[in-house]
Formats: C-alpha cells, structure tokens, sequence
C-alpha cells in the first residue's frame, strides 16, 4: 500500500550523503520533527538540481520552524557524492544543507507511491509530523519542478492549525485569517472576508 494523509509514514532506512559523508539515515531519526521528504527521478539530471539547490537554499527557513529537509532518488550514495562535488556550473549541486538518501532498491520510492515503471521516481514530496504521520503529499510529474515557498506555506498551516485549532483558508499565508472548523463559529471569518 502506497503511503497516505493522515496514515503512518512507511518506515525506511537506507545510506545518505550528508556533507562529505557516508552514514545510515533512518525515518526513526526524525521522530518529534516536522518532516520534508521529496523524492527525485535521477542525478545529473536538468530540474532535479534546481529544486534539491532551491530547498538547500532555503534551509534556515525550514529549520526556523522546526522541520527538517531529506531528498530521495533511486541512484546510490557514491553518485549522490559525485554530483555534490560537481560544480554547479556544471549541472552539479556542490553544498546542500541537508541528507542525499539512496534508494538503490527503490523500495522506499515503492513504499511512498511514486516508483514509475520500476525506473525511477516521480517528484513526490511528504510532509511528515512529529508523529510520523503523514499530513501533505504532492507529486508532480517528472518535467515540472517543485515550489519551495508552497512547500513552507503548506507547512506552516499545519503547523498553525496544530497550535491553534483554527483552520486555514484558500491562499492562507501566515498573519492572515483562519477560521474555526465549526458551522457558527466559522461564519466570524466569512463575515470578515465579505
């Protein structure tokens, strides 16, 4: 069964590169953490470096709010490595903030729903809670690259109706207004919108 909102992240535990360095990462590792796990067709490839350098890049903003950054592809650690220390003027990546996870035998790509044609994965990415339950799940096609402020946007909404109770509306940014998820108490913010 592939994964699911509001059901437990399927475990995994594969080697990653994090820095300059080899070392096992595990779904367990990121218990009481906010969680962002994408997934990637391949390395060396032409979107794949935009987005995994777009998130890199953002890193204290996920950071900032608790969360924590891991990407996913179906090549191995060594050609994760490679590509890190591929210049990016080069299509490379050079230095990325948060772990390359290997997926050699594709069973976490099968795992989370987005292994296409036992090849490679689609760009599936998975909000996961401190509860390791799955809470936001989007998967884009291969040609199309990831939004990086949705993603915090995503984030922070659920972070904010954990908090507060209240729910987000359309287009919601932080600082804007929320709702109650009751029939009375909602109509406030329709009143207000109006």
């Amino acid at each position: 069964m592939a994964a699911e909102v509001q059901k437990k992240a399927p475990d995994f535990s594969a080697m990653a590169v994090t820095g300059n360095e080899f070392r096992e990462i595990k779904l367990a590792d990121y218990a009481g953490k906010w969680l962002v796990l994408f997934f990637y067709p391949l390395d060396f490839t032409f979107v794949c470096p935009t987005e995994i350098i777009a998130f890199s890049e953002n890193i204290n903003e996920f950071k900032n709010i608790g969360a924590e950054l891991v990407a996913v592809s179906v090549d191995s650690h060594y050609t994760h490595l490679a590509w890190k220390n591929t210049p990016r003027v080069d299509g490379g990546l050079g230095t990325i903030n948060y772990p390359l996870i290997s997926d050699l035998t594709k069973q976490i790509s099968t795992d989370y729903g987005v292994l296409v044609q036992n090849a490679v994965a689609l760009r599936g990415l998975f909000i996961i809670d401190p509860n390791q339950v799955i809470r936001h799940i989007t998967i884009n096609d291969l040609p199309i690259g990831r939004n990086v402020d949705e993603v915090l946007r995503v984030l922070k909404a659920l972070q904010f109706f954990e908090k507060h109770g209240e729910v987000c509306p359309a287009n919601w940014k932080p600082g804007e207004k929320t709702m109650s998820p009751d029939p009375e108490k909602s109509k406030k913010y329709f009143s207000q919108v109006q």
